[in-house]
């Protein structure tokens, strides 16, 4: 059992993975946008907030390097980013699978909504979605955007569970 532990990432390690995987997952998301051309809808832009928020708990974690009660902490805290991401990706691929007619109209942009009305209206009104958050503008292998970033969330969140559960720290 002892051999086995010394082939387990430290939780410094992990969350250098952690950090890595969501700017990787940023990476093709700008370049979905900026070289593809593909504009964000609003709950696309939530996911993305959901990736950063991941990224910058396993970035503070891995500069921290804190001892186990702190790498539970940090480790609990990032899943919890990487669960609300999910969440909004199951969402987001409910509404991508809706029969057109039951699809809700068209709202007003991000910008707007934030301009206007006050942020726990913003929040309510974009995981409701509207129809840009039903279009599938890109897939690969039949799997939707939305659905790429979920099992990429399932993957943040087995890292980021696993700093939870973890019986033994090691040193970096």
């Amino acid at each position: 059992m002892e051999s086995m532990i010394r082939y387990i990432p430290s939780p410094r390690n992990l969350n250098w993975l952690v950090v890595f995987g969501c700017v990787f997952l940023m990476a093709v998301a700008l370049y979905f946008q900026h070289v593809m051309l593909l504009e964000p809808c609003p709950m696309c832009v939530f996911q993305r907030m959901a990736v950063i928020g991941t990224g910058v708990i396993a970035f503070v974690a891995a500069i921290h390097n804190p001892q186990q009660t702190g790498v539970r902490i940090y480790g609990a805290t990032a899943a919890l980013a990487s669960l609300i991401g999910a969440g909004i990706s199951i969402r987001h691929l409910y509404l991508q699978s809706l029969p057109e007619d039951q699809v809700p109209a068209c709202g007003p942009g991000l910008d707007y909504l934030i301009d206007v009305f006050p942020m726990t209206d913003v929040i309510m009104m974009v995981l409701q979605g509207d129809g840009s958050c039903a279009e599938v503008l890109w897939s690969f292998l039949g799997i939707s955007i939305p659905g790429w970033v979920l099992l990429a969330f399932l993957g943040l969140i087995a890292l980021t569970g696993y700093q939870v559960v973890r019986k033994e720290s090691q040193p970096a």
